[in-house]
């Protein structure tokens, strides 16, 4: 039986060998029959999830006890860094009441430390009990070998660091939870920013040194700048509306200046949400497996946007319109297989039933639209076509793709919640260009498909993976954290499954003028 084997399927195998085991270590190793005889009555006692990976553990370890001294001294350090994470020491261990308890210690030291490994390595929660479609590629780790041998090769610490994720996004969120948490134990979390009239630039306002202290708080306004500006009185200038803007860029808002509906209620967030919001997407992040696509489109749903990375670097960004609150785009990972020129959209049954047929015949012309023998609802390619002049097809993804679209207002949108679910990509032609391009064939067809308006469909060659991700907090390219509205009201329901209090502020739809659509 090998080590994977052991850790998946350790109960039964423990079983078999036990009464074997029992008596050749009569006369090898009289401590390990000793602990051998309390095991299975110290094992009922632990929660019946986390079994397994003990009984697995000391099967490894020939049923003796491990934790020595200097690996609980090890083990202390680990657990130290838990804030890192955005979790708390005390979630897993009691370092004090294992040491009270000395007949039971080794093995909750045990189940506390896989405890505490199996939630860096995989998340606390399962995805799929708190988003209604969640089809990702998870991230899976066999711990009792792995705390085995981080053990013997005394690299406990190194070893639970290397569960969690390692890649930039998370390390840097992770440092942007700690300054949050920092500025909270110092005292330095800013006042509350009271609800208003709309603060226009140039206008005097009282709550304007509040605003400087906010601003400060964070980063977007230097401390040495907001103490000259506060001695500068109410007034709303041009320097603090520049760090206003910036404010607004770090949360999607659009960069007006203007402190409006939308700006204050972000203002209005305290230091204690803003952290506990960052520590429910370290949370969304160590669900997903570690090893990821060189080369990959990655979207964010909750900021709708869209970056692409290439040999595993972000090489190109837009904006995309994604799913409205009652249409959300679901978290998927699927391989990237075509790109069709000038597409016909095959409306969806819902969409055809609830939103066109009801409109008549003459909806159908003027779309030009038309209703195949089978009773589906077509849209002819065309410049006004819902799906503009390509779609990126993604393998089995419930009628879920990327593709172009004819209403570029929304791409101006602070708020683009939109879509019935797909995608919709900004510049979605010159991308489709950018994908098709290491390959001089595939994109002079491409380009003569668009120049002749034929439909057309183009291999791209290759396996390009696209995930579809629910992000509202992350660290921008300046290396600010920056957040985003809970859209989906996905914060609200990982918060409750974790035991986290939130009260973040809720979006202002900006978009209520820009013509609504019945694209996908």
């Amino acid at each position: 039986m090998n080590r994977r084997q052991l850790g998946l399927g350790a109960a039964a195998a423990a079983i078999a060998s036990a009464s074997g085991f029992a008596a050749r270590a009569q006369t090898r190793d009289p401590s390990s029959v000793a602990f051998y005889d309390s095991f299975n009555d110290q094992l009922a006692r632990l929660p019946a999830t986390i079994q397994p990976d003990v009984r697995a553990f000391y099967e490894l370890n020939g049923w003796r006890p491990v934790w020595t001294p200097e690996r609980l001294q090890a083990l202390r350090s680990a657990a130290g860094r838990a804030e890192r994470h955005g979790l708390s020491q005390g979630d897993f261990f009691n370092f004090e009441a294992l040491a009270a308890d000395r007949a039971a210690a080794e093995m909750r030291t045990t189940a506390a430390a896989l405890g505490y490994g199996r939630v860096l390595a995989e998340g606390r929660v399962r995805p799929e009990t708190v988003e209604d479609l969640w089809e990702m590629q998870k991230n899976r780790v066999d711990l009792p070998v792995g705390l085995n041998d981080a053990l013997a090769q005394n690299r406990l610490v190194d070893w639970f660091e290397g569960l969690a994720p390692t890649d930039i996004g998370y390390s840097n969120l992770s440092a942007g939870y700690v300054r949050y948490r920092r500025m909270i134990r110092d005292g330095r979390s800013w006042p509350v920013f009271q609800a208003g009239p709309t603060i226009e630039p140039g206008a005097s306002d009282p709550r304007i040194p509040v605003l400087i202290e906010r601003l400060v708080a964070e980063g977007d306004l230097a401390a040495a700048d907001g103490a000259r500006l506060a001695g500068m009185g109410n007034v709303y200038g041009p320097e603090l509306e520049q760090a206003v803007k910036g404010f607004q860029v770090r949360h999607g808002l659009g960069a007006d200046g203007r402190i409006g509906t939308g700006t204050q209620r972000s203002l209005s967030a305290s230091s204690e949400d803003r952290a506990r919001q960052i520590a429910l997407n370290l949370e969304r992040r160590r669900w997903l497996k570690r090893d990821l696509a060189p080369e990959r489109i990655e979207v964010n749903t909750a900021a709708a946007i869209m970056v692409y990375w290439k040999d595993g670097k972000p090489v190109h960004s837009n904006r995309v319109v994604c799913g409205s609150a009652a249409n959300q785009t679901p978290s998927l990972e699927k391989q990237f297989a075509s790109v069709v020129a000038n597409p016909p959209w095959y409306v969806p049954a819902s969409i055809a039933r609830n939103e066109i047929l009801p409109k008549g015949p003459g909806y159908l012309r003027a779309n030009n639209m038309f209703i195949t023998d089978s009773g589906t609802v077509v849209q002819r390619a065309g410049p006004t076509a819902a799906l503009g002049y390509v779609k990126f097809e993604l393998r089995d993804s419930y009628a879920i793709f990327l593709h172009d679209t004819p209403t570029k207002a929304a791409f101006n949108l602070a708020m683009r919640q939109r879509s019935h679910g797909c995608v919709r990509v900004e510049n979605a032609v010159d991308f489709a260009r950018l994908l098709l391009s290491p390959d001089p064939a595939l994109l002079a067809e491409f380009d003569e498909a668009q120049d002749t308006r034929e439909t057309k469909r183009i291999q791209t060659g290759r396996e390009i993976t696209v995930r579809l991700l629910y992000w509202t907090a992350f660290v921008d390219g300046q290396g600010r954290v920056a957040f985003r509205e809970d859209v989906y009201g996905r914060d609200d329901k990982l918060a409750e499954a974790l035991g986290i209090a939130v009260s973040l502020p809720k979006p202002v739809d900006d978009g209520r003028n820009v013509a609504n659509d019945v694209g996908p």
